[in-house]
């Protein structure tokens, strides 16, 4: 968008300046990343226009930065409607009764990193399986006891993995495309690191669940709330209905529609229109006067998510920024020349992947940006693309989520109700993926070689 050459200082300069700012005042002052995130966007503005470049240069960036993630943004409006209509209809509570009923807190941690490993691959998207089975699990891990950021942790880490393994997944057919693979091959190639980082995620979630006491006062909790649930055999239909449209590659939005409208039909037939535009607008409230329930159930609809929207409107404003004022390739161009081993150039590529996380906080430019980046530089030391476009997803994809001011990092520190801070230290399937890849990239083992 500028054809002005950006200066490198003044570049690096910038980039420095972004850091200390997130970090000072997200980490060090515990600010909400909203005001941060303003300082910054103002920053560079400022600073780009004494370098020469106009205002509405940097705006058109600011707002190319934004369209490039409405998708996502509408994706949370309908998602809060969703979670509201699931509770208002009695899924989620059926969801939680079952837990209740059928899983032994001794095996919940490993239960529920599998159950959303599951539901991941088969539907395609880790947003959905936190926002239905997540929300679920959520209420059932704390209810026994268990600390909420590990519970959140490793539901998120399931999620993950179905996510990476899906063949449905929006990252996954994204780092396919963007370096060139069969996503088939790619996948295939995805499981040197990815199945490694899910086994040493299982075998922490076997341990500490197995040496974690259930307090009585959990299982008192538990016998009071089971008759306050009401399950239906109704949720079936929804749940049914998720999983047949992902399977039939429906995309996100509609399908999420599909449900939303398929759920409201239900809540209508006992609720009014003026009771359902509520639900849908403000989320949902229990009628019962249990404490502990209404902490439990009353989630969703569209204003929750306003937070999290607004901090993702801002991060994709500094992604744009950053990437359409060549700020980012002119503090990547020369490192790219002094590449020329192939573990330096997989290392770069990973470093670039989670880096690109925490300064721009957008999934999607973070997983494509090494894939654009190092292309040429695989090509040169003689790794396959397949190599590269696991790199993009254990390092772009993968460490969005532990990214306070990352759309899917706020994304699920809102459906969970635990900040990022918290459960990222125990979302082990993202800080195992790029250690997996840099392991690969340290021995060779898995490190896929262009054909000759």
């Amino acid at each position: 968008m500028n054809d002005k050459k950006v200066n490198d200082g003044v570049a690096i300069s910038l980039l420095l300046a972004v850091v200390v700012i997130l970090a000072t005042g997200i980490i060090g002052l515990g600010l909400a990343p909203i005001a941060p995130l303003l300082v910054a966007l103002t920053l560079i503005v400022l600073v780009m226009r004494l370098a020469g470049v106009p205002f509405k240069t940097s705006q058109a960036a600011l707002t190319k930065g934004i369209e490039s993630g409405i998708t996502p943004l509408f994706l949370f409006l309908l998602i809060g409607s969703m979670i509201a209509l699931w509770e208002g209809t009695g899924v989620i509570p059926t969801m939680i009764w079952v837990g209740f009923k059928l899983i032994n807190p001794a095996w919940f941690l490993p239960t529920a990193l599998l159950t959303s490993a599951v539901v991941g691959t088969m539907i395609g998207s880790a947003f959905t399986t936190l926002s239905t089975v997540g929300v679920a699990l959520m209420g059932i891990g704390t209810m026994i006891g268990l600390n909420p950021a590990l519970v959140a942790g490793m539901i998120l880490s399931g999620a993950i993995f179905g996510d990476k393994s899906s063949p449905l997944s929006d990252s996954t057919n994204l780092a396919s495309a963007v370096s060139g693979t069969d996503l088939f091959d790619h996948l295939k190639n995805l499981m040197w690191t990815t199945m490694p980082a899910m086994l040493l995620t299982l075998v922490i979630a076997l341990v500490v669940g197995l040496q974690h006491p259930v307090h009585s006062v959990a299982g008192t909790q538990i016998d009071h709330l089971l008759p306050l649930l009401h399950p239906t055999w109704w949720a079936i239909v929804p749940i049914a209905t998720m999983v047949l449209l992902a399977l039939k590659k429906v995309p996100a939005i509609p399908s999420l529609m599909i449900n939303i409208a398929l759920c409201s039909a239900a809540y209508l037939t006992q609720h009014s229109l003026q009771s359902w535009a509520k639900i849908v607008v403000t989320g949902f409230k229990t009628t019962s006067h249990d404490a502990t329930l209404a902490a439990l159930l009353n989630r969703g609809g569209m204003t929750a998510m306003m937070d999290t929207i607004m901090m993702i409107m801002l991060a994709l404003s500094l992604g744009g920024l950053l990437s359409e004022l060549g700020i980012l390739r002119a503090v990547m161009a020369p490192i790219i020349k002094h590449l020329q081993s192939q573990r330096s150039v997989v290392i770069a590529a990973l470093l670039t992947g989670i880096s690109a996380n925490f300064l721009v906080g957008e999934q999607y430019l973070a997983t494509m940006l090494p894939g654009q980046v190092f292309k040429e530089s695989f090509d040169r030391v003689g790794l396959s693309r397949l190599a590269l476009g696991r790199a993009m997803e254990d390092s772009g994809a993968v460490m969005n989520y532990l990214v306070p001011w990352g759309v899917a990092g706020a994304f699920a520190a809102q459906t969970l109700h635990v900040s990022v801070l918290a459960f990222a230290p125990f979302t082990f399937l993202a800080l195992f993926s790029p250690v997996m890849s840099l392991l690969s990239a340290l021995t060779g083992i898995g490190l896929k070689q262009a054909k000759n």
